[in-house]
């Protein structure tokens, strides 16, 4: 059986100092995301950015899963209808662009999607949802969010609710997990629920229950999934749904 292809959309450096964002801009993708892909049996692809909406088609075609990273700046504030209130780099208008077309179009397909930390802010917005620009600074006795030693340590607890299918994957209504963010999601879209809230009552993870597998959580498990079972069975279940599917994904009103 062949392994299901899980794209992975990367990060979007511009060259500094060109306008134009294009020329000389690089992607990035940090291994442990790719690495934790490939340990849960999935076929990690780097994906490019795209920048039309055939294009966002063709290659969804040609995949059976998407994980949207947590590496990079943050999703301009207009984006969700605010102004930038605090200092804090946006993301270039490439990348938002190529995931918020990506994000809508698997949605679509019902093609499995995973957001780790920003990956799962930019699922919330795509979908009409907003965000605490700075969580210290707007979210009353907040936790702190962002810590201080390694990633592969615990920050704090989430409560999973019950009967989300993150509950199902984690089989815990509780599990400790890291943080290296400012910003969380704010007002939730009609179309997700949230399935995971932080003791400070931080949003830690959203769901859209009516697909097989969309859900976005707030920590960053590619740090965990080697030595946590909880945190590993995120990807495992991503690489699941994607392998459930009968083949690639197919267009909306196309037949089999």
């Amino acid at each position: 059986m062949s392994k299901p292809v899980i794209g992975i959309a990367p990060d979007f450096n511009a060259e500094p100092g060109n306008t134009s964002g294009r020329a000389g801009a690089t992607l990035f993708v940090r291994q442990r995301y790719i690495a934790a892909v490939e340990a849960a049996g999935g076929l990690p692809l780097i994906l490019p950015i795209v920048t039309g909406a055939a294009s966002c088609r063709s290659l969804l075609d040609r995949l059976d899963g998407l994980l949207l990273i947590g590496s990079g700046p943050d999703i301009d504030p207009r984006r969700y209808g605010e102004r930038k209130k605090f200092a804090f780099e946006v993301m270039s208008r490439e990348r938002t662009d190529s995931e918020f077309s990506l994000v809508g179009e698997a949605r679509k397909r019902n093609l499995p999607v995973l957001g780790i930390c920003g990956g799962m802010q930019l699922m919330n917005v795509a979908l009409g949802g907003t965000l605490v620009q700075d969580i210290g600074r707007q979210v009353n006795k907040a936790l702190p969010h962002r810590m201080t030693g390694p990633a592969t340590e615990m920050a704090h607890s989430v409560a999973v609710e019950r009967g989300s299918r993150l509950h199902r994957i984690v089989g815990r209504r509780a599990i400790d997990v890291n943080s290296s963010h400012h910003q969380s999601v704010k007002a939730v879209p009609r179309s997700l629920t949230v399935n995971a809230v932080a003791p400070d009552g931080v949003i830690e993870g959203v769901e859209d229950p009516t697909r097989r597998f969309f859900i976005g959580v707030q920590w960053h498990p590619e740090y965990l999934y080697r030595s946590h079972p909880a945190h590993r069975a995120l990807f495992s279940a991503l690489v699941s749904a994607a392998r459930g599917g009968s083949g690639r994904a197919r267009r909306p009103g196309t037949e089999a």
